[in-house]
């Protein structure tokens, strides 16, 4: 089995029934997954991580967030700056201010590979399954947005 099937294969597995999963992504590039199965995502306004990264040029984010995360990240361009999703293990500690989403909550998941959807895409695709973020690092990128908003300022 390639390494983009296992991924996939472990990313439909917190559908409630994976062929589901795999078909919405054949049929829309993108399949609405359950929240707090596998994962967990945390929505961080693009704003706030454009200002973080002091860039918000799509493959300077990408390897930047790459850097910073080593996991996978979802964006969302529907709105202004869109939103990130940075997937994170439902057990993993969260302390920040952006919203962490987990059970009860679906979000809509990028097929690997291909990209289709022109408004929810990886930003940086999981490599490996079981590849998630680490919420530390999360919050450590972050703190950095006001001080260097200040100094742009």
């Amino acid at each position: 089995m390639m390494p983009g099937a296992q991924v996939t294969d472990w990313l439909a597995a917190t559908h409630p029934v994976p062929r589901q999963a795999h078909a919405e992504w054949a049929n829309h590039g993108v399949a609405l997954l359950p929240l707090g199965v596998r994962f967990d995502a945390i929505r961080v306004p693009g704003q706030l991580l454009h200002d973080a990264l002091g860039s918000a040029d799509p493959q300077t984010v990408a390897a930047a967030l790459d850097g910073w995360l080593h996991g996978p990240v979802i964006r969302d361009s529907r709105t202004g700056s869109g939103q990130y999703y940075v997937l994170v293990a439902p057990d993993a500690e969260w302390q920040g201010d952006a919203v962490r989403l987990s059970s009860g909550t679906y979000l809509a998941v990028p097929r690997v590979g291909e990209q289709v959807s022109p408004v929810t895409r990886w930003t940086v695709p999981p490599q490996r399954y079981g590849q998630l973020c680490d919420p530390a690092h999360l919050a450590a990128l972050l703190a950095t947005a006001e001080p260097l908003k200040a100094i742009e300022s």
